[in-house]
């Protein structure tokens, strides 16, 4: 396996009988598809306000592992407070979830034997689930992310505040809305069929840079937040019926953009 390392992942071992459909009542896309064959689904766990309080990788790697365990790859930043959640809900359900001594590898090109692409974008290459820690990190992601409009978790993604949809989860296939009940299901699906979405993330031209988080303004407006930024652009949260050709996040110069 000859991929980058990815330290700040968090690998979980799910097991027992009650795994998949464990999860599946919880998270935002559907899992029915690692009862039978090898996959990776990205998902997202909400409140029951329908905001989002989590992302990650559900995985059925296509060599089998001990006790046929599901595996759960998510951000460190957020496995704490994910794994009370997920404790919280498990009342008596027939599922373990344990640490895992395995690591996140990921690249770019022909996937490895053992990796799984990237389901979010096929630019974000693929993933693997190893002993090994991986190559140094050489691939600029945030490049990458900023070309496809793909949010991360402590940038973008915000928990208790995000909501799925403005986060562009369904382009991404984070979404499923013919799955059934998870929590937050009514709100997120009311959100699609009955309302239009005012604001949501861009891809933005950006002349100068800002901190993360810097307020996008026009006038005396406030649009929306700038996030990440590479080679002179960016990701931002705005509020679509108030965006001008020119608007300012710090000393930073920003103008939407149909570039892809």
């Amino acid at each position: 396996m000859h991929g980058e390392a990815a330290p700040d992942r968090t690998v979980w071992a799910v097991t027992g009988p009650d795994a998949l459909t464990f999860l599946q009542g919880l998270v935002s896309n559907d899992l029915r598809p690692l009862e039978t064959a090898p996959g990776i689904v990205w998902c997202a766990l909400l409140t029951p306000q329908g905001k989002y309080l989590a992302d990650f990788f559900v995985v059925r790697p296509p060599e089998a592992l001990p006790d046929n365990a599901l595996l759960i790859d998510i951000a460190t930043a957020l496995a704490p407070a994910t794994l009370r959640r997920l404790t919280m809900y498990r009342l008596r359900a027939a599922v373990q979830i344990a640490p895992s001594p395995l690591q996140v590898q990921r690249g770019l090109g022909v996937p490895p034997q053992g990796a799984l692409p990237d389901s979010r974008h096929p630019a974000l290459g693929w993933r693997a689930w190893t002993d090994s820690e991986g190559a140094s990190p050489t691939v600029d992601w945030d490049a990458i992310r900023v070309a496809h409009l793909i949010p991360e978790s402590g940038v973008e993604l915000v928990p208790d505040d995000s909501y799925i949809l403005e986060m562009g989860f369904e382009p991404l296939h984070g979404v499923d809305f013919r799955k059934g009940c998870y929590v937050g299901q009514e709100v997120t699906a009311r959100m699609k069929h009955k309302t239009e979405l005012r604001k949501g993330l861009a891809r933005v031209s950006v002349q100068g840079s800002a901190p993360v988080g810097t307020e996008i303004t026009a006038g005396e407006r406030t649009v929306g937040r700038l996030y990440t930024q590479s080679n002179g652009f960016g990701i931002a949260y705005l509020r679509h019926d108030w965006v001008t050709p020119i608007m300012q996040a710090g000393t930073a110069t920003v103008s939407p953009t149909t570039e892809t």
